[in-house]
C-alpha cells in the first residue's frame, strides 16, 4: 500500500467509515464529519463495500488498462533479445524503432539493465581427490598484530595501535580429507612459506599422509626460486590457480574465513601472542571435533585412517 502523505483514510480507516454507517446507524453526514472526509467520499466508499464487500475498500492501481502509446508486446520481445544478445542501447535503437530512453526503461523493468545481469551464473568448481595426499591447498592470511583489543570487539575506533606489525597465517588443507594445519610468520615471503610448507608436511605425516601435489595462487612467495626448489627436492608437484579465479582454490579459501570467524575474532584477545596460543587448540578442534557439511557433517579426521588414535588425540 502506497498512501500519500495527506491521505485521509487507509482501508481500515474506510472500514470503520462503513461500520458506522451500517451497523451504528449513523447517517452519512455524520459518518463522513467523523473520518475527516466529504460527504460524496463516504458515498464512494459505501458504494464499493456494497457492490465488493471488503475487497471493494482496498486501493486500486491507478495505471490505466490501455495505453494507445504503449510500446507494442512484440517491440518489447525484440528489445529484450537484442539485450539479452549483450547489445547496448544505441545498438538496439539502431536495429528497432525505439528510442534509447524507451529501451532503457525496457531493460529495467525487466531487470537487464546492468551487463553483469546477462552473464551466465558460473558453473559449479566442486572437485574432490580419491584419498588423502592427493593435493594439498595452500594459502595465506595477514592479520594485524594485537596491542590491545581493538575495534572488532569493543566497538570503539578511536584508539589504534600503529607500527605494531603484521602476522601473516599460513594455511593448509587436505582435499580430500579437509584436515588443516596452520602456521604463523612474520612475512609472506619464499623462506616462510617454505618453512610453513615443511611444517604442515611434517604434521600431516604423523597422521600417515603424504602428498603428491600442492595448489597454490600466483602470490610472489609461491613463484619464488627458494619454494620452487622446494618442491623439487620433495617431488611435488605444483599446480597455480587461474588469475582472478579464487575459486579455483576454494577449499583453502573457505579455511581462511572459517579460520578468522571461529578463531582470530572469536574472542578478544590481550595481545598476539594469545591469538597465536589459540590458533594450536583451535586447529585441533577443527580436525577431531567440528562437523563439516561436506563430510555429513563428521569432522575431517574421520577421513584418513589413523593406528594410533590415542597417540595422536591429544
Amino acid at each position: 500500500m502506497n498512501l500519500h502523505k495527506h491521505a485521509r483514510l487507509t482501508p481500515r480507516g474506510r472500514a470503520l467509515l462503513v461500520e458506522r454507517i451500517l451497523v451504528q446507524g449513523l447517517r452519512i453526514e455524520e459518518a463522513a464529519h467523523a473520518a475527516g472526509v466529504s460527504v460524496r467520499t463516504a458515498y464512494k466508499w459505501l458504494k464499493r463495500y456494497r457492490e465488493e464487500g471488503p475487497a471493494g475498500l482496498v486501493d486500486r492501481s491507478s495505471r490505466p488498462q490501455t495505453c494507445p502509446h504503449a510500446t507494442p508486446p512484440a517491440i518489447v520481445a525484440q528489445v529484450l533479445e537484442q539485450r539479452r544478445s549483450r547489445r547496448t542501447y544505441r545498438q538496439i535503437a539502431q536495429r528497432l524503432p525505439v528510442a534509447p530512453s524507451t529501451i532503457a526503461r525496457l531493460l529495467r523493468r525487466a531487470g537487464l539493465h546492468r551487463l553483469a545481469e546477462l552473464e551466465p551464473a558460473l558453473p559449479e568448481n566442486r572437485y574432490e581427490y580419491a584419498r588423502p595426499g592427493q593435493l594439498l591447498h595452500l594459502d595465506i592470511k595477514k592479520l594485524g598484530r594485537i596491542g590491545s583489543p581493538g575495534h572488532r570487539v569493543t566497538g570503539d575506533r578511536s584508539h589504534r595501535h600503529r607500527g605494531i606489525g603484521w602476522d601473516y597465517i599460513h594455511l593448509a588443507i587436505d582435499d580430500h580429507s579437509r584436515v588443516a594445519f596452520g602456521s604463523i610468520e612474520p612475512n609472506e615471503r619464499g623462506s616462510s612459506a617454505s618453512r610453513a610448507l615443511l611444517q604442515a608436511l611434517r604434521y600431516y605425516r604423523q597422521l600417515g599422509v603424504r602428498f603428491e601435489r600442492v595448489l597454490t595462487d600466483n602470490g610472489a612467495c609461491y613463484r619464488s626460486r627458494r619454494f620452487r626448489r622446494l618442491l623439487r627436492r620433495l617431488g611435488l608437484r605444483h599446480l597455480r590457480t587461474r588469475p582472478y579465479t579464487p575459486r579455483t582454490n576454494g577449499k583453502a579459501e573457505r579455511l581462511v574465513q572459517t579460520s578468522l570467524r571461529e578463531w582470530a575474532y572469536a574472542r578478544a584477545y590481550d595481545n598476539s601472542g594469545q591469538r597465536a596460543d589459540a590458533l594450536h587448540d583451535w586447529l585441533h578442534h577443527y580436525n577431531w571435533h567440528r562437523p563439516h557439511a561436506s563430510l555429513g557433517y563428521k569432522p575431517p579426521i574421520s577421513r584418513i585412517p589413523l593406528n594410533n588414535v590415542l597417540g595422536l588425540h591429544s
